[in-house]
């Protein structure tokens, strides 16, 4: 480029009278590069590929040396197409005006083949689409027609209603695209059309389709309306209504509405699933009503999910499993008596969709297990408060729990079974995180999913010395410093405050879920062969524990569980001894192990019954209600300070009229003490602790503090003078 400009680019002091009177006057304009300037010569005809050829021409004559050099070098600067094309370019900056304007037309009305042809042309340009209001009427003569013989013509026209009908739910006032307007459902003397429009398509749409399309529903093949000859021709009114239904599901707040149309969208699934753009619509509104909406609405939202995973498992299982990990991670960040039902629901959905494929289950499960995994090593090596925050919360603990139930319920399983140790530890090493007595309550949840999860995989896993260590480090018989109105419920809280450690709630809900969590996990080892050996460090404990505490109401459950355990304890080394197989058999073990749980054991049998009792209970907790409100106690009703007032004047009204000045008096001095009112003749006696007489002459009644109060027969006598009182003897007789 340099060289160009040194070429054919020269300055204008350099250039002679007669070459730049030859050259003729060009425009001059300043180089990039070298800063000379750029001669252009305006020929108004010629384009600058003619221009360019003409200047390489002359270059030949004025220095033909060069020109040598560049035909050696570079022969493509000299020879290039000198076709001229800067009219073209020119022509193309610019637009320009068509001959004739058209006019604007709607792409998609589709014309009735029985029209005639020849006002084809004519309607779509002179004439507007004329909108037709939806009536009831109708609507009736629709569903007539469609139970009689559905038609693509009928059902492009209910199509297109039904989409205008759904626009008014965004207040768009009815669709541009379609003839139809319906009223709009903000008016509730006129929504009785739109109801019957909505009603009559999720009833009797999808058996019309099945007609029209000429499918046949088989419980055993799946249904694959694109398959259908008649698809393609029915395909945009399809796509038109599957759109609505979408719309109109994202709009809806009622929860009986969202119902009828999530059952309605359960069936229209297989025609969502050959229409990839309205499918995923479809599942981020069924993943919303999921997550958010109320409990017939999450149960068909799983449902439809469920139900879409199983016919393309390949192209929405991950994306639906991502989707919804996040909704329930989102959803677990509080924990309520009212929101531990609907996270206890999406664990066992969530559960259940990733029991469709343990491949995918493992890679997610994997990376979700290691995230907690990597939160869990960060805690333990920065030792920070905000660290900390990051492990013990209720999202954390959730999904501990939530993977402890996805292990347990897909056992037995080759390609999950490695995925139990890692999760074993970061339970554990939760545990013992911040192993103090403020947050027994983690170690509780941690402990219940231990034992879900030892449980069902058959895995032993050390849960009671995590249990026993608080028999040891509570003191239960020190005295409360505070008494609490309600019982701690231990299943919504993960930290206790320095109030509630004090409370006399605090040591009995520690009680409570010892005993629970202990009896449960003997239960999961009752009929095993090696059971009295386990249970022995836990009897040795207990004994020690009903050694020290003096507390009746904390030994007795504990004396209740020792004996059970101790019962069982004696019932395994019975049968124990009875066999005839050693103990490298592990066959025969297995079998042992297996009859003595079909046989039942003691503790086993003790459970049931136990556990019949606490899950009433727990049900009570969960709902928010106390455990005495079944109790039908008697109502106290008292009656308020003025209306005990007007009885007594009522009462007593002999006594009150001749007395004026009484009312006033007690406005300027009080009473202390504790009354106690005797009536003798016509005085009033009262009782103090501290008892004054009046002082007055003539007078013996009691006063307090100079003030007597006294009857008709001395009240003159006080209004004249008012002497101080004088105080009694000490221990004499007032009354």
């Amino acid at each position: 480029m340099l060289n160009c400009c040194l070429v054919f680019f020269r300055k204008l002091e350099d250039l002679s009278v007669d070459e730049f009177m030859q050259s003729g006057f060009y425009e001059q304009l300043p180089c990039v590069f070298c800063g000379c300037l750029f001669i252009h010569r305006d020929d108004g005809k010629k384009g600058k590929a003619t221009q360019h050829k003409q200047q390489l021409s002359r270059l030949k004559n004025k220095d033909p040396a060069f020109y040598k050099f560049l035909q050696a070098n570079d022969q493509t600067l000299l020879n290039f197409d000198d076709t001229d094309s800067s009219e073209d370019e020119d022509e193309r900056k610019y637009h320009k005006l068509p001959s004739a304007l058209e006019e604007a037309g709607s792409d998609d009305d589709v014309c009735d083949d029985e029209d005639d042809k020849g006002q084809k042309a004519s309607k779509k340009s002179k004439k507007a689409v004329e909108t037709i209001k939806v009536t009831e009427k109708m609507i009736a003569d629709w569903k007539v027609a469609m139970k009689k013989e559905p038609t693509p013509r009928l059902f492009r026209e209910v199509t297109q209603a039904f989409k205008a009908a759904v626009a008014t739910t965004k207040g768009e006032g009815g669709s541009g695209r379609t003839p139809y307007i319906c009223i709009n459902i903000s008016f509730p003397l006129l929504s009785a059309v739109f109801n019957a429009l909505v009603l009559f398509c999720i009833r009797d749409i999808f058996v019309a389709l099945q007609r029209i399309l000429n499918l046949k529903t088989e419980k055993d093949q799946k249904m694959v309306p694109s398959a259908s000859p008649k698809w393609q021709k029915n395909q945009i009114d399809i796509k038109m209504y599957l759109s609505g239904v979408v719309q109109l599901l994202s709009c809806l707040t009622e929860a009986t509405v969202i119902s009828a149309v999530l059952r309605h969208a359960n069936q229209l699934i297989p025609y969502y699933l050959c229409l990839p753009k309205q499918s995923r619509h479809l599942v981020k509104q069924l993943l919303k009503q999921w997550s958010t909406g109320e409990e017939t609405s999450r149960v068909l939202a799983f449902l439809a999910l469920n139900k879409i995973c199983r016919h393309k498992q390949d192209k929405y299982l991950n994306p639906i499993l991502k989707q919804m990990y996040i909704s329930y991670v989102q959803n677990c960040k509080f924990t309520s008596p009212n929101a531990l039902p609907m996270i206890n629901f999406m664990q066992r959905t969530l559960t259940e969709m990733y029991s469709l494929d343990t491949q995918a289950t493992y890679q997610h499960a994997f990376i979700y297990i290691r995230q907690l995994a990597i939160h869990l090593r960060n805690a333990m090596t920065m030792k920070k408060k905000e660290t900390y925050q990051s492990v013990y919360n209720w999202q954390y603990i959730h999904c501990l729990y939530l993977w402890c139930r996805v292990l347990s319920t897909l056992h037995p399983s080759d390609v999950l079974q490695p995925l139990i140790y890692p999760l074993c530890q970061v339970i554990i090493g939760t545990v013992k995180l911040v192993p103090t007595s403020r947050y027994y309550p983690l170690r509780m949840h941690c402990c219940r999913a231990l034992i879900l999860l030892s449980s069902s995989t058959n895995t032993f896993v050390p849960v009671l010395p995590f249990l026993l260590e608080i028999l040891q480090q509570v003191d239960f018989n020190k005295k409360p410093g505070r008494m609490s109105k309600k019982p701690i419920n231990f299943a919504v809280i993960l930290k206790l405050g320095t109030v509630n450690l004090i409370e006399k709630a605090y040591k009995d809900g520690l009680i409570d879920q010892l005993y629970d969590l202990i009896l449960e996990y003997f239960h999961t080892q009752a009929g095993t062969i090696g059971f009295p050996e386990l249970a022995l460090p836990t009897v040795i404990q207990l004994k020690a524990f009903l050694k020290e505490c003096k507390v009746a109401n904390y030994c007795k459950p504990m004396r209740q569980l020792l004996e059970k355990v101790q019962e069982n304890s004696s019932h395994i080394t019975g049968r124990r001894q009875k066999a005839a197989f050693g103990v490298a058999d592990a066959t025969a073990v297995v079998a042992w192990e297996k009859q003595i749980c079909e046989e039942g054991t003691p503790l086993s049998r003790y459970y049931s019954q136990w556990k019949k009792l606490r899950e009433k209970e727990i049900q009570l907790e969960i709902s928010g209600k106390e455990r005495m409100e079944d109790l039908e106690l008697p109502e106290v009703k008292r009656r308020k300070f003025q209306e005990k007032k007007v009885e007594d004047k009522k009462e007593f009204k002999d006594l009150f009229d001749t007395d004026s000045e009484s009312d006033g008096d007690d406005g300027r001095f009080k009473l202390k003490g504790k009354l106690t009112r005797t009536y003798t003749h016509s005085h009033i006696e009262i009782g103090l602790l501290r008892s004054f007489t009046c002082g007055t002459e003539g007078c013996d009644v009691l006063a307090s503090r100079g003030l007597c109060f006294v009857t008709a027969q001395c009240s003159a006598v006080h209004k004249q003078s008012r002497s101080p009182a004088k105080q009694l003897p000490q221990g004499s007789d007032l009354l």
